[in-house]
């Protein structure tokens, strides 16, 4: 865990900030760009893999309204109110330290930030419209101000930004009503003129506020944006920062809310999207489940708040299916984090003080997640996450590697029994974990991907 914060830091420094064992059956489908050789691609996103879980964060005007980021606009909100709602957005208790000593305290690698949703609203100081930070009454760079803080406390700092923008008038495509805005006499919307100005937002964030460790795209999925777009987005965000990270949501690949990437053609992006779900178990191409702490993603009032349970079991699923966890906050409209939310925040952090070893800088596998739970690994070491014991003893299939070792992760011995046809563990019930107990196997030789 030590060694991951030294390489996470030293990464924000450098950028500014019981089913079968399947391990080498889900290699197909990784795809560098064809400038970058595999040993390229696998080093760049080598940080983002160890890190393993983060903070999503979407805020704006909107948490006036407690409705939702973009959607709610011309729905429960008239598209002229919302439209007017940054004029009286003073989030005067924002605080950056507070937001990233959370993101820190809940064991987060990562900060992903709503720079710019489907709304069109821009939370830096951009020089191309005034719709944004610095004409609210608040008047400060809020992008600025966590990027800056995210690289004191060796948090990787990344922006999401939307391709939609049902604002602009040169977008002016979407079903959702009228833009925001109107051109001057006799302008007609272009898409092309729109794309230049997107990318000027793309390069003030990159340059001005960073360098990122991501840029995680949204919003490509109405008609207008194109295959062709999206790969001479990713070239041109790479050409800026060639070691960023960008998701597959910059091109037109993404299959659905499961995220996945097609393969019928060559799709820009370099890690799949699912969304408000556990991904597919994949350890051939990076994925990152995004999900949300609560319901809505924006802040909204008495929301449903998961439970320590649920974020656990998700987080454990999601690594134990070899991938990222993105977990979304919705800031209040006076800018702070909810004091609910932060502390479920906190208390994964406690849980994973304890049990970290066995999440950051880990692999999904061996044994593909089921019922019973999922397990990771490192090195010569598996880690057994038994989320429910499906009654004395957990079998699970056979691995190649011989077990010379069997433990509880900072506990007694563990009783295992493996042979040519499966592995057996049993752990007494007074020592067993209430959400997760974690079993770790030590291996002759390491597991291999």
């Amino acid at each position: 865990m030590q060694s991951l914060t030294r390489s996470l830091s030293a990464v924000a420094i450098l950028i500014g900030l019981a089913s079968g064992v399947v391990i080498g059956a889900e290699q197909a489908g990784q795809q560098p760009s064809k400038k970058e050789t595999q040993e390229q691609f696998d080093a760049r996103m080598k940080w983002w893999r160890d890190a393993r879980f983060a903070m999503f964060i979407h805020w704006g005007p909107v948490s006036l309204k407690g409705t939702e980021i973009g959607w709610s606009r011309g729905k429960q909100v008239p598209e002229e109110e919302y439209d007017n709602l940054y004029k009286r957005f003073n989030p005067e208790k924002f605080s950056a330290k507070q937001w990233v000593d959370i993101a820190k305290a809940a064991g987060m690698k990562y900060m992903v930030l709503t720079a710019k949703h489907h709304d069109g609203f821009c939370l830096w100081d951009t020089k191309t419209t005034s719709y944004n930070m610095m004409h609210t009454p608040f008047k400060r760079d809020v992008v600025k101000e966590l990027a800056a803080e995210c690289k004191r406390q060796g948090i990787v700092f990344a922006t999401y930004y939307s391709i939609l923008d049902w604002y602009h008038p040169d977008y002016n495509v979407s079903v959702r009503g009228r833009p925001g805005y109107k051109l001057p006499a006799g302008q007609a919307p272009d898409l092309d003129r729109y794309v230049k100005y997107m990318k000027t937002h793309l390069r003030e964030l990159i340059k001005d506020h960073g360098p990122l460790g991501i840029l995680w795209f949204d919003g490509e999925w109405e008609k207008p944006w194109t295959h062709r777009r999206g790969q001479d987005l990713y070239a041109y965000v790479r050409s800026l920062q060639p070691d960023i990270i960008i998701n597959n949501r910059v091109d037109k690949g993404r299959s659905g809310m499961a995220g996945v990437t097609k393969t019928d053609e060559e799709y820009a992006g370099d890690y799949d999207t699912p969304e408000q779900q556990v991904g597919k178990f994949q350890t051939g191409r990076p994925w990152e489940t995004c999900m949300t702490i609560c319901s809505q993603w924006a802040w909204k009032p008495n929301d449903k708040l998961k439970s320590l349970e649920e974020c656990i079991r998700i987080l454990v699923n999601t690594v134990g299916g070899d991938g990222n966890l993105l977990l979304n906050v919705g800031p209040m409209p006076d800018g702070r984090i909810e004091p609910r939310q932060a502390q479920r925040l906190r208390e994964i952090g406690q849980w994973l003080e304890k049990n970290g070893q066995s999440i950051y800088a880990t692999r999904g596998g061996p044994f593909k997640p089921g019922k019973w739970g999922a397990s990771t690994h490192k090195d010569n070491k598996v880690y057994v996450h038994v989320l429910n014991w499906p009654g004395d003893t957990l079998a699970l299939p056979p691995i190649a590697q011989k077990i010379v070792g069997s433990s509880l992760l900072g506990g007694p011995k563990a009783a295992v029994k493996q042979t040519d046809q499966e592995i057996t563990i049993s752990v007494p019930t007074s020592d067993r974990e209430p959400i997760d107990t974690v079993v770790v196997l030590e291996l002759d030789a390491p597991v291999r991907n």
